[in-house]
């Protein structure tokens, strides 16, 4: 029988042109001695992921040039600067027909989530409608997992930078949440002043 993990897919949302850090790409930013998502996209496969998918957008070319990323399965997003909705809906059509049967869903901007809470939360998945998200002193955050019979429906309503918030907001009742506050601290890095959380 197939171990459970290796039918929940790691989707590392990694895109943004970082508008806020002066056009520098998220993915490029240095994180203990790496290109930010090649540490991010470790962090799924250490914390259970099976395949992991790794959405690029700005300056793509410059990210596979330098970021180490093989066992990924690579998509670029040509519309990444509609938002976050756009790779999100281009990550979970890289999953159609892969055989997974969740994704878990992370932001490269946030390191301090790592492989522990990862694990966490793909340790509630039961089935293709689960909906299992991490929270921080209870207040929902990421990562998130979205059983496949979710997939199409987030799709549907991912747009601009809300993601599957609007999704996650109509099913609440449906999430079950991991607390996982005491090994992860869910900061982003989204400006100049946040670089210092950077290792």
């Amino acid at each position: 029988m197939t171990d459970t993990h290796d039918r929940i897919a790691g989707l590392l949302l990694a895109a943004g042109g970082g508008r806020r850090l002066g056009g520098r790409p998220k993915a490029l930013l240095t994180h203990r001695g790496r290109p930010l998502v090649e540490y991010a996209a470790g962090v799924l496969r250490a914390g259970g992921c099976g395949p992991v998918h790794v959405v690029l957008g700005a300056r793509a070319d410059d990210v596979r040039e330098r970021a180490e990323l093989g066992g990924c399965v690579v998509v670029e997003n040509p519309d990444w600067a509609q938002g976050m909705g756009s790779s999100l809906r281009v990550g979970l059509e890289s999953l159609a027909g892969a055989g997974v049967r969740a994704a878990l869903v992370s932001l490269v901007d946030q390191p301090g989530i790592g492989a522990a809470a990862v694990a966490r939360v793909v340790t509630g998945f039961r089935d293709e409608s689960s909906l299992v998200s991490a929270a921080y002193d209870g207040v929902r955050g990421h990562p998130v997992l979205f059983g496949a019979r979710h997939w199409a429906g987030i799709a549907a309503s991912a747009t601009g930078d809300r993601g599957a918030r609007a999704y996650l907001k109509a099913h609440e009742d449906a999430i079950t949440l991991v607390e996982c506050g005491d090994v992860a601290e869910p900061y982003d890095i989204d400006t100049e002043a946040d670089l210092g959380h950077l290792e």
